[in-house]
């Protein structure tokens, strides 16, 4: 469902937000005793908190969690523009945050509620897709890294470009991310992850079917099972689904590819409506308690933004480059951004790109 920033027709996918799991607002979930109500509506990313830590919540404040999941930021903007106060938190990518707010789909948060984001990096707050983080609060951070098998794979991979050699025909597995994967061969033509310029596209387009062969999968919930698996020896997938794939196999190797990595991070958001606003707010306040957020990286390891929290990560986890790049290579990153109405392009290329599969 890529349907990027443009405004959705609320009609249309109603129907599919009234009917998201688990997800009530009636009277008699109002006016809990420590002034929380008795239940809240969360939208994450699958694969993106663990179950204990939504127990430990409803254990100490008495509210109940109604979790459901989605597997693409563009999943979410659909369900969310639907409207109708259905969720009261998710969880949107960086370079999403100003479009949705100036579309009015997310609401201004109270962060006299949320004392606990002077836990968060210095360096991770006040950006430029939200100035005085009005919006959103730092959840969780991720580059789409790139590792390989080197005991079923023989051939040398040291870049981007070396996903196109023909021996690794039906080998690769990606996350069907648009931004990432597109920007990736935007990156090996030496134009920028972001680039607008529709030339530009239509040879990423062109550079992108040349590739098709090559990809096994496109995988955005669990990728790392088909490298456990051994059914792909190549990954350009999320840093951490790299990092659990070696705990399986520590043989599979990341590598740190020439034309430098892309990152973003993921933030908690309240969208327009929500009716259980505090609560979401104490939600995220929560999360963000040093023991809890190192709970979430065990499960996890995504790059944490709690100064706090990294103090009790294990030392193999903060050191791992396929989810803290070295500081040189964080150095050449480039972070996604919003790219306007060129999403669009985008949205048509990809389509086209992944039909002719």
């Amino acid at each position: 469902m890529k349907q990027g920033f443009r405004k959705i027709v609320a009609a249309g996918f109603l129907t599919i937000a009234l009917t998201a799991a688990g997800c009530s607002s009636t009277p008699s979930s109002q006016g809990g005793e420590n002034g929380l109500d008795k239940e809240l509506n969360v939208f994450n990313w699958s694969e993106y908190l663990p179950d204990s830590v939504i127990k430990k919540f409803e254990e100490r404040y008495g509210v109940k969690v109604n979790y459901s999941t989605f597997s693409s930021n563009e999943e979410m903007l659909a369900k969310v523009s639907a409207g109708g106060g259905i969720y009261d938190l998710t969880v949107a990518s960086d370079y999403f945050i100003q479009p949705m707010a100036n579309q009015g789909l997310i609401e201004p948060l109270d962060l006299n509620n949320i004392p606990n984001f002077k836990n968060l990096e210095p360096d991770l707050v006040n950006k430029e897709h939200d100035p005085g983080n009005k919006y959103s609060v730092p959840y969780m951070g991720n580059t789409v890294s790139l590792a390989y098998n080197p005991d079923n794979i023989k051939t040398s991979i040291t870049s981007f470009a070396d996903l196109w050699k023909p021996e690794l025909k039906s080998q690769i597995v990606m996350v069907d991310d648009q931004r990432f994967i597109l920007g990736m061969v935007l990156k090996t033509l030496g134009y920028s992850g972001n680039d607008t310029d529709p030339a530009h596209l239509e040879e990423a387009k062109q550079k992108m079917l040349q590739l098709m062969p090559n990809i096994k999968a496109f995988d955005s919930d669990s990728p790392k099972t088909l490298m456990i698996n051994g059914e792909v020896n190549v990954a350009l997938v999320w840093g951490p689904e790299i990092a659990l794939a070696q705990r399986e196999k520590p043989q599979i190797t990341t590598v740190l590819p020439k034309e430098g990595l892309m990152i973003t991070f993921d933030n908690f958001v309240i969208p327009a409506g929500a009716k259980h606003k505090k609560t979401a707010e104490a939600f995220i306040n929560f999360l963000l308690e040093p023991e809890i957020s190192a709970e979430i990286a065990k499960d996890f390891p995504y790059i944490n933004p709690n100064t706090e929290a990294r103090k009790l990560i294990d030392k193999e986890t903060l050191e791992n480059i396929a989810i803290y790049p070295p500081p040189e290579e964080m150095k050449r990153v480039e972070s996604l951004k919003d790219i306007g109405d060129s999403v669009k392009l985008y949205d048509r290329i990809w389509s086209e790109v992944k039909s002719s599969q």
